[in-house]
């Protein structure tokens, strides 16, 4: 298997009729699936275009997988757009990726008009006649490592960037993934992530390749647990691979003591470290489901460690993220080079993508020689992740590298202060950020109001002195980014005024 597209052929084959991916309003199957991607497939390549950028820009929804599908067909790779993106950012990642074309669908047409790129709406091309004879002809010059998708992550400097993800980085993930979690026709996805974030192809291509059917929930949904978990029964969803401020979501609102979820069997998160007091209230609820903890960056293709829940955890502790995935390393390096039991992570395997788009200087920051093979040219990633190994072998995440401060002559990880500042009932969740202006952490929460000195006493319990924070402020929302996870950044610029 080369392609990507022999994972939906095969199963469309296997399943016709059934349902593969649906959204709140509209669904698909299998083979018309297939046919909706081979019209907008054929409508591309008769443009002359290959090997690409595409950008598929609109709502969440059925049509925005005929898109990337049809993207994929047509001999070109996908760039998803987020429909509720600035335009700016818009701009600066057309700036990067130079699109040749924008399919987007009717509620963007007016937008699509002023980014001054060819545009086509996926309501005027899903009819067209599939030329089989064109697409079979594209598909025999295509290798392995052809590009499928660039997918742009925020960069530290402002400047988005795109990681490219190749069609082996997918069908070898794919493989692990359903392998690993008996992804199969039985799997039913209730899917959180926007196409836009990496998390999302553990759902696309998990449901392709396995003939699996996938649900798009309603973003609304996750301000509203109950309309959510009804939704996820009426859908009679089985598995969940969300980001764990979605889960915290329904444990904070203690919406499982009075709701019951009929058929979730397996619950899988990633994305953030997810506090312990959250896994252990889904826990108390579904105590036959399965829980794993996946890990791994965008340019992983999007996991390279995972941990299945085999033992209790206590909600002052971190929870693992286990080990590598099969046909992946993960190597733990220090300063000096070598390999070490904490550390910086580095990653190599079939996983790893090529790098960023258009961006060599930061490509080969990120995608290194293997510091302990110096006898051949081979590249691995630099995660930036800082991890080491508990009693019992795993990995354990830290923080980000670029969470690591440097306080009263400490190095401090930002993690380890919330990991100990998430742990207390009260609080829903909570986020620590350093102000080196005034060399000063800054512990932010959402939750019930403590008393400042009767949080500061619950925190010396799991903190030394010197990981204390400053201040603590208490916020009404904590705010998210695009996809789900903690903005940091905003709270860093913005804490003093909240």
């Amino acid at each position: 298997m080369k392609n990507i597209l022999e994972l939906l052929e095969k199963s469309a084959k296997k399943y016709p009729d059934k349902t593969a991916f649906a959204d709140i309003d509209n669904a698909d199957s299998y083979s018309e699936l297939i046919k909706k991607s081979m019209a907008i497939g054929t409508f591309v390549a008769k443009k002359q275009i290959r090997n690409k950028a595409i950008a598929v820009y609109m709502t969440q929804s059925v049509n925005s997988v005929e898109a990337m599908l049809g993207v994929v067909y047509s001999g070109n790779h996908y760039v998803v757009i987020d429909g509720k993106m600035p335009e700016n950012r818009i701009k600066n990642i057309f700036s990067i990726v130079k699109p040749s074309l924008i399919i987007c669908d009717a509620e963007h047409i007016e937008l699509s008009e002023q980014l001054d790129v060819d545009f086509c709406c996926i309501s005027d091309i899903t009819e067209t006649n599939a030329d089989e004879e064109l697409l079979n002809s594209i598909r025999a010059s295509q290798i392995d490592t052809d590009p499928v998708y660039i997918l742009f992550t925020s960069g530290s400097t402002g400047t988005p960037k795109g990681t490219v993800i190749n069609h082996r980085n997918v069908l070898a993930y794919s493989e692990w993934l359903c392998e690993t979690f008996d992804i199969n026709e039985n799997t039913i996805y209730g899917n959180q992530t926007p196409f836009y974030f990496s998390m999302s192809v553990s759902d696309v291509y998990g449901t392709l390749r396995s003939g699996a059917t996938l649900n798009i929930i309603p973003k609304k949904y996750f301000s509203f647990p109950v309309q959510l978990i009804n939704y996820l029964n009426e859908r009679k969803v089985n598995t969940i691979y969300w980001v764990p401020s979605a889960l915290a979501l329904v444990a904070n609102w203690k919406a499982l003591d009075s709701l019951k979820l009929d058929y979730i069997e397996k619950i899988m998160f990633a994305g953030e470290a997810i506090a312990a007091k959250h896994l252990n209230y889904w826990r108390k609820h579904l105590p036959n489901a399965m829980y794993a903890n996946l890990f791994g960056p965008t340019e992983t293709t999007d996991i390279c460690a995972y941990w299945i829940q085999n033992r209790e955890i206590a909600d002052n502790e971190s929870v693992p993220i286990g080990k590598a995935c099969d046909n992946c390393e993960c190597l733990i390096i220090d300063e000096n080079g070598k390999q070490a039991d904490e550390g910086e992570l580095y990653v190599r395997g079939s996983f790893i993508s090529y790098g960023y788009f258009n961006n060599p200087d930061t490509t080969v920051k990120a995608f290194v020689q293997n510091p302990l093979n110096h006898s051949y040219p081979e590249k691995v990633y630099k995660t930036g992740d800082l991890v080491r190994k508990n009693k019992y072998g795993e990995l354990e995440y830290i923080s980000r590298k670029d969470f690591q401060i440097k306080h009263m002559g400490y190095r401090i990880e930002l993690g380890e202060v919330e990991a100990a500042a998430n742990a207390p009932e009260k609080i829903k969740n909570a986020c620590a950020v350093y102000d080196s202006a005034t060399d000063e952490i800054i512990l932010i929460y959402e939750g019930r109001k403590f008393e400042e000195k009767e949080y500061l006493d619950i925190l010396a319990g799991s903190l030394p002195t010197y990981m204390m924070p400053s201040k603590i402020i208490r916020i009404k929302n904590m705010p998210y980014n695009a996809n789900g996870k903690i903005d940091r950044v905003w709270l860093s610029k913005n804490y003093k005024t909240i």
